[in-house]
């Protein structure tokens, strides 16, 4: 998907009780990582944790963004500029179950294409579930192509 940054942060308030803010440490890293597993369904693993971490050691612009109510991390998702271009990244949206249909997902997205807006950033791209493609849809992305991810193994 693509589409103005701008758009994705309009209507997109924090829901009460919740807090948005960057993580960069390595067990907020870790905790992330492990939560965004449980809301995709998938079995805890470190593989992800350990890819992010390096790429946060790069410095590349990366910012990994996390969603917390009541002290528990519900929400994460990344950010990833791409260097030289107005492209930004929306990337690893995840919500846990129990906290979907609250407007986290909306809210992580706005303050991650806000973060893009400050550093000059003004179109995002994105691949998308079919439970975030409708919330981009109606920010004005666009569905430009399909994926489909495999995990290669010899």
């Amino acid at each position: 998907m693509i589409g103005p940054l701008e758009a994705l942060c309009s209507d997109a308030p924090t829901p009460d009780g919740v807090h948005l803010r960057q993580v960069t440490r390595d067990a907020e890293v870790r905790a992330m990582s492990e939560m965004v597993d449980e809301a995709f369904g998938d079995p805890a693993s470190t593989r992800q944790a350990d890819a992010l971490l390096a790429r946060l050691a790069r410095n590349d612009g990366m910012e990994l963004w996390v969603a917390e109510t009541a002290g528990r991390m519900v929400g994460a998702g990344r950010l990833e500029p791409v260097p030289g271009t107005g492209f930004a990244g929306i990337w690893g949206g995840a919500v846990l179950e129990p906290y979907r249909g609250r407007g986290i997902y909306r809210a992580l997205t706005a303050a991650r294409a806000q973060s893009a807006l400050t550093q000059g950033k003004t179109l995002a791209h994105s691949d998308s579930t079919e439970y975030s493609r409708p919330i981009l849809e109606r920010s004005g992305l666009v569905k430009v192509s399909t994926t489909t991810p495999y995990n290669w193994s010899r």
